[in-house]
This record gives C-alpha cells, sequence and structure tokens, in this order.
C-alpha cells in the first residue's frame, strides 16, 4: 500500500516547482458522471466546464462511461477516460474506487468534481485514500423518501463545497439533510448567449421548423418543451388550453416519451376528449431548441413538481419569448412577475389558462418591453460563462484551502 501523505506531499510540491520559480503548476481537474450521452443538464453542464477548465490554462479530465458528448468533450480540449461510472451495482462501485484512486494517481488529479450519485460514492473513498478534495454538484431533489434513499443521496453533500443549481436546491440541502450552509455555493445554470441568440437564428430555420410542425401562418404558437412524463404537467397544460378557449392558436408540446407510450396515448385521448385535434398537437424531440423557441410567442412550463432550475424558461428569455411557468422551485429565481413572465399557482388549470390568456392579448409593443427585460434579465444572471467563472472560482477556492 502507498503511503497516502507522502504521495499528497509529493504532489504538492510538482505543483509548487513544476512551472518553475515556486510558482504553482495549473491544477488538474477531474469531474465524474455516469455517462456523457443525452441532453440533461449534468452532461451540458460538465462539458461547458470541462472547456472552461482549458481555457483557463488548467488540465481538464472527465470520467464516464461515454456516450455521444465525448467528442464535444475533445473538442473543448478535455480528455475523457472510459470508466463504468454509470452502474449502480455495488460490486462495480467498489470496483470503481480503486479505478478512480489509479487514475487520481497516474494524472496528478488535484481537485476531484462529483456530478451524480453512483459514480460520487466511488470518488469519494478514491479521494479519502488519496487525499485529493472532492466536491460535488447537487443537481436535483433526487426523491429523499426513506432512510436508505436518503443515505445513497447523503454523498452529494459529502464535498468540501456543494455547488447548489438553485437557492430552492440549497434550501433542500439543509432541510433533509442537515448540510452546512458554509459549504454550498449556489450556481444557477448557464445559458450559451452564442447559440441562444435572436440574431443568431435565421428566418429559414424558422420557416423549416414550422412546415415540419404543420403550423399555419397568423396562428399564435404556444410551446411546452419537455419530455413526456407526468410530472412535466402536459395534461394540465392542456385542460389550461381547454380552459382558455381559443381555437385560433396552436400548442405544441415537444418532448419524446422515452418509452412512456402509455403516457402519450393518455395526453392523446384527453386532446380528442376536448375537441383539440387541430389546436394541440404532440411532436418527438427537437435537436433545434433556438428555433423553436424562436417560432413561439408564448413558452410554457407547466411542472407540478418542483424544478431544480428550470433551464426551459431561461433559455426562452434568452430569446426573448414570454414565458409562464409554475410558482414553485427555480421558476421563483428566473422570472420577475410583470417584468419577464407569469407564475401561477402549480397544478391549477384556471391559473395557468388566465395567464396565458394575459400573455396572448399583449400588443406588439408591451411584447417588445418583455423581450428587452427577458433578454437583459438572463445575460446578466444566468449566462455559460457566469456559470463557468462561478464554478472555477470554486475551485480556486478549495484548491487555496489546501495551499
Amino acid at each position: 500500500m502507498r503511503n497516502h501523505n507522502t504521495f499528497q506531499a509529493r504532489t504538492t510540491h510538482q505543483a509548487q516547482t513544476e512551472s518553475g520559480s515556486g510558482t504553482p503548476a495549473p491544477a488538474t481537474i477531474l469531474q465524474v458522471l455516469p455517462a456523457l450521452g443525452g441532453s440533461g443538464g449534468v452532461e451540458r453542464g460538465t462539458v461547458e466546464v470541462a472547456g472552461c477548465i482549458t481555457h483557463h490554462g488548467w488540465r481538464s479530465l472527465v470520467a464516464s462511461n461515454g456516450g455521444e458528448r465525448v467528442y464535444q468533450l475533445q473538442r473543448a480540449g478535455a480528455e475523457h477516460i472510459e470508466l463504468p461510472l454509470h452502474s449502480k451495482n455495488p460490486f462495480v462501485m467498489y470496483a470503481n474506487i480503486g479505478r478512480l484512486e489509479d487514475l487520481i494517481r497516474r494524472h496528478n488529479i488535484t481537485l476531484v468534481h462529483a456530478r451524480s450519485r453512483a459514480p460520487a460514492w466511488s470518488a469519494y473513498f478514491a479521494c479519502k485514500r488519496t487525499g485529493v478534495p472532492f466536491m460535488t454538484t447537487f443537481h436535483g431533489t433526487y426523491g429523499a423518501e426513506g432512510r436508505l434513499k436518503r443515505t445513497y443521496n447523503s454523498v452529494m453533500t459529502k464535498g468540501v463545497r456543494v455547488i447548489a443549481i438553485s437557492a430552492f436546491i440549497a434550501g433542500h440541502l439543509k432541510q433533509f439533510y442537515g448540510a452546512a450552509g458554509e459549504k454550498i455555493r449556489i450556481i444557477h445554470r448557464g445559458v450559451d448567449l452564442e447559440s441562444f441568440d435572436q440574431s443568431k437564428v435565421s428566418a429559414e430555420r424558422v420557416v423549416k421548423l414550422s412546415t415540419d410542425w404543420r403550423l399555419e401562418d397568423g396562428c399564435p404558437v404556444v410551446m411546452l418543451p419537455g419530455r413526456l412524463t407526468r410530472w412535466k404537467g402536459q395534461s394540465v397544460f392542456i385542460e389550461a388550453v381547454a380552459q382558455l378557449g381559443r381555437k385560433d392558436i396552436r400548442c405544441v408540446l415537444v418532448g419524446s416519451d422515452q418509452g412512456r407510450s402509455g403516457y402519450r396515448k393518455e395526453l392523446d385521448r384527453l386532446i380528442d376528449f376536448h375537441g383539440l385535434s387541430g389546436v394541440v398537437r404532440i411532436v418527438d424531440h427537437c435537436d433545434d431548441m433556438p428555433t423553436a423557441y424562436m417560432l413561439s410567442d408564448v413558452v410554457v412550463s407547466a411542472s407540478t413538481d418542483p424544478e431544480a432550475f428550470g433551464r426551459v424558461v431561461v433559455e426562452a428569455q434568452a430569446l426573448g419569448r414570454l414565458v409562464v411557468a409554475p410558482d414553485h422551485g427555480g421558476a421563483c429565481e428566473t422570472i420577475e412577475p410583470g417584468a419577464t413572465g407569469w407564475l401561477v399557482k402549480p397544478g391549477d388549470k384556471n391559473a395557468l389558462a388566465l395567464a396565458l390568456g394575459e400573455a396572448l392579448s399583449l400588443d406588439d409593443e408591451a411584447r417588445k418591453a418583455y423581450a428587452e427585460r427577458s433578454i437583459a434579465n438572463v445575460r446578466k444572471h444566468f449566462s455559460k460563462a457566469a456559470m463557468c467563472a462561478k464554478t472555477l472560482a470554486v475551485y480556486e477556492e478549495v484548491l487555496a484551502e489546501r495551499g
């Protein structure tokens, strides 16, 4: 067995001398997550921060089971190490401790940042063995029913710093896990302002998507993006549209059912029941969300459970769209009622219908004022650049404490 104190002293000495004249050498940051597939906030944030680490002049490594985003990661100048970190099998998780310990030693990792529970447990013990600081990002509420589940989740509070993606999540950490407030850092998710920019979305893209979705000219478009799962509130949205009683609008549910065919059929039946087949339609996953937002007059979040952050609301505001969202979770931090959007009682079809009616009734001048305030709000508080800079500041804070 290696002497861990000796190892720590050796890497500290390297950090002080490798760049010459006693100047600390660049840090090496390892992020760990289950995989790099899909379009979730965990995967996207990992790639964005990895690129920022590299741009900062540090070395950036990511360990995961791989996926289509590995290419994006490598384009950002980061390195990927494939490990079975997606597995929740206790034997695999235990083996991953040794794999990560070896990786930490071979690459002289300076800090480990865990973004999901299964890999976090392995990384936590690997960091214990090597003396390398361990930190986490708490991305969601995860569901905290029962002592066993809460114990499994609790690894995300064991970091020397815990990044919460909203004040709502920070409160959840304190309430359910007794996390110390002094080690929590609130860093909201960030929007890529290069992609979510009105000037970057061409008319040709909008026309093409409108044609693909079979949307008639002259009809206001209301969009609810989000995978088809019950807590996203698609049924509440359909009921609200029925309550609104307008046939001159087109409402689009954008998202894959991800195998939940039963729920998809339930929504289809609800649309038919209310006679909304000419008004509401369900389309699959969209690969060009900036264009989807630009095609919309109003963007809705109808989640019945609180969103940890609510990326849809912020992306839509970045493009100057009117937004309506439930008055709970992250939306309370990203919408200023009466200035950048509407907050309504969660799960209340009548309140949602009323807000939709108000949004659709605005004249061009009022819509323009909302758009200007919304864009300014996102650029000031919720940019990708700000998220990355704040994350690096936490890294520097942790490393400074370690000398």
